[in-house]
C-alpha cells in the first residue's frame, strides 16, 4: 500500500476506534492494512470495546416514506444530491415525492428498473438544480389485512422508517417508527443476526476471556457461559426487541410489545448518506 494510503488508513482506524496512533499503526501492519481485521485485533487486546460504523458521510438528500393501508403496501426511498441547500428546495422535494409515488405504484423488481422509470424526472431535477441527482435505493413492503404500518420521517427527511406491526395500532406504529429512527437497530431479534457476525464476536469474546487474569482459574464451562453472555450483550445492542424503549427506558421494546399484545414483523430504516463514501 502506498505511504499516503497507509496514513489515511491509520487515520480512519483511529477515527473509528479512538485508539492511539501507534496502536492503530501496529494493528494495521499486522493485518496487511485491513481495517476490519485491525479493529478485531484492537478489541481482542482490550484497547477498544467497539468501533463506529464505517461510511457515516456527508452525502445529502432525502429519505421519504409513504404507506397505503388500502392497498397493503408501503414504500421508502432515498434520493441524493450534492448539497444540503439543494436537498431543502421545493424542486428536490418534488423529485423525491415523484420517485416515491412511482415506487409505491409500480413496485419495481430492481433498482435499475426503478431508476429507468424515473429517469426523466431525475434529469429534469438535475438540470433545474445544477447538481448531480441520484435515486440511490428503495424498498417496498407489504402487510396482511390484520397487520398495521408505522412510518416516521426525522429531521425533514434525513432519516425515514417504515415498520409493520402484527396487529394494526396507529399510535404504537408511529412510536415504534420513531424508536427505530432514533436507535438504529439492524435486526429484530438475536435469531436474525447472521452466523458470520456472531462468529466474529465469538472470537473476540473468547480472546477477551482467555486473556482476563481474573478468569484464569474459572472452569471451562463457566468461561464458555461468560463468552456467550458477552456475545449476546454486544449483538443485542443492534437488535430492536432488546433495546430500551424510547418513551420509557425502564422497559425494553419486547416488553412494550408484549404489554400491547403486538409484535414487530419487519422494518426498514434509511438514513441519508449511510454507507456513501465522501469525495476526497
Amino acid at each position: 500500500m502506498a505511504e499516503p494510503n497507509k496514513i489515511e488508513a491509520i487515520k480512519a482506524l483511529k477515527e473509528r476506534t479512538g485508539a492511539g496512533m501507534m496502536d492503530c499503526k501496529k494493528a494495521l501492519e499486522e493485518n496487511d492494512y485491513d481495517i476490519e481485521k485491525a479493529i478485531d485485533v484492537l478489541r481482542q487486546k482490550g484497547i477498544v470495546k467497539a468501533a463506529k460504523r464505517a461510511g457515516r458521510t456527508a452525502a445529502e438528500g432525502l429519505a421519504l416514506v409513504k404507506a397505503c393501508n388500502e392497498c397493503g403496501k408501503a414504500a421508502i426511498v432515498e434520493v441524493n444530491c450534492e448539497t444540503d441547500f439543494v436537498s431543502a428546495t421545493d424542486k428536490f422535494h418534488a423529485y423525491g415525492e415523484g420517485v416515491l409515488e412511482y415506487v409505491l405504484k409500480n413496485a419495481p423488481a430492481t433498482l435499475e428498473e426503478a431508476q429507468a422509470g424515473t429517469k426523466l424526472l431525475q434529469d429534469d431535477t438535475a438540470l433545474a438544480t445544477g447538481e448531480k441527482t441520484v435515486f440511490r435505493r428503495y424498498a417496498v413492503i407489504e402487510k396482511a389485512a390484520e397487520q398495521g404500518f408505522g412510518s416516521y420521517i426525522h429531521m425533514g427527511g434525513k432519516i425515514g422508517v417504515i415498520c409493520v406491526l402484527a396487529k394494526e395500532d396507529a399510535e404504537l406504529g408511529l412510536q415504534m417508527a420513531m424508536h427505530i429512527a432514533a436507535n438504529a437497530p439492524v435486526y429484530t431479534t438475536l435469531e436474525d443476526v447472521p452466523a458470520a457476525e456472531r462468529e466474529r464476536e465469538l472470537k473476540i469474546a473468547e480472546s477477551e476471556v482467555a486473556n482476563d487474569p481474573k478468569l484464569v482459574s474459572k472452569p471451562e464451562q463457566v468461561k464458555a457461559g461468560i463468552v456467550q453472555r458477552k456475545v449476546d450483550k454486544v449483538l443485542s445492542a443492534s437488535c430492536l426487541t432488546y433495546q430500551k424503549w424510547l418513551l420509557d427506558d425502564s422497559k425494553t421494546v419486547a416488553q412494550v410489545l408484549q404489554e400491547k399484545g403486538n409484535g414487530i414483523v419487519k422494518f426498514v430504516r434509511f438514513q441519508v448518506g449511510d454507507g456513501v463514501e465522501a469525495a476526497a
